[in-house]
C-alpha cells in the first residue's frame, strides 16, 4: 500500500471505517495473544528456574541420594525433539500456504508428544518397580514432580493443539490457523527447551557441582 493511498483513505466513510475496524480488532488481538503467551512463558521459567535451584540446594545436604539413571528418558527426549520439529514443519508449510503438509505436521507433533507422555509414565513405573525405590528419597520425590509439572505444561498445550486441529479441515480462516500453529511452535520448543535443560542437569547423571554453581552455592 503506497504513501498516497494511506493519505487519501476515509475513515469516516461507513465502508472504510468497517475494514479498519476489522483490520485493527485482528491485529490487536493477535499482539494480544503473543503478549499473553510470552507473559506465561516468562511466569513458567521462572518456577522450572526455582525447582532447579531447590534441587540443587537439597543435593549439598549428605543424606543426598541420587534417583537411578533410566535409559527410557533418553527415548522420551527423542519423542519430544520429533514433535517440536512437526511443529515447526507445520508453521513453515502453513506460511507458503501448503495445507496438506501443515496438517500432516500437526498431527505428527500431537502423536510425538503422546509419546513422550505415555513414555514418562512408563519412566514412573519402571522407577517404583525398582529394588531401592522409596518415595521418601527427596531425589525421588523431586523427579516425580518436574517430570509431573512438565507433563502438565504439555497436556496444556494439547488442549490448544486440538483446538487448531479441529479447525483445519474443511473451511477455515488461513491467518488464524497460521497464528494458532505459530503459537503451538513457540510453546513447544520452549517446553522442550525447559525439558533439555532438566534433563541435561537432573536426569543424566551426579550434576552436583554444575547444579550448586548455578544455583549460586559455590
Amino acid at each position: 500500500m503506497s504513501i498516497f493511498h494511506e493519505l487519501t483513505v476515509k475513515p469516516w466513510v461507513t465502508d472504510q471505517g468497517k475494514i479498519d475496524d476489522l483490520y485493527a480488532g485482528d491485529a490487536s488481538s493477535g499482539l494480544a495473544k503473543k503478549l499473553a503467551l510470552r507473559v506465561f512463558l516468562a511466569v513458567v521459567a521462572v518456577l522450572f528456574m526455582l525447582l532447579v535451584v531447590a534441587y540443587g540446594r537439597r543435593m549439598a545436604y549428605e543424606d543426598w541420594r541420587p534417583s537411578p539413571q533410566l535409559g527410557l528418558l533418553w527415548a522420551n527426549t527423542f519423542a519430544l525433539v520429533l514433535s517440536s520439529v512437526a511443529l515447526q514443519w507445520a508453521q513453515y508449510s502453513v506460511r507458503r500456504g501448503r495445507m496438506d503438509a501443515m496438517r500432516v505436521g500437526l498431527l505428527a507433533a500431537g502423536a510425538f508428544t503422546v509419546v513422550f507422555l505415555f513414555g514418562q509414565l512408563l519412566a514412573w513405573r519402571q522407577l517404583r518397580t525398582m529394588a531401592y525405590f522409596e518415595v521418601t528419597n527427596p531425589a525421588i520425590a523431586f523427579f516425580y514432580l518436574i517430570t509431573g509439572l512438565h507433563g502438565l505444561h504439555l497436556l496444556g498445550g494439547l488442549v490448544a493443539w486440538g483446538r487448531t486441529v479441529a479447525k483445519v479441515w474443511g473451511d477455515f480462516d488461513v491467518a488464524k490457523i497460521r497464528q494458532s500453529v505459530e503459537l503451538c511452535t513457540v510453546y513447544w520448543h520452549f517446553l522442550l527447551l525447559v525439558w533439555l535443560v532438566l534433563f541435561g542437569l537432573l536426569f543424566t547423571g551426579n550434576n552436583l557441582d554444575i547444579l550448586l554453581k548455578i544455583c549460586g552455592i559455590r
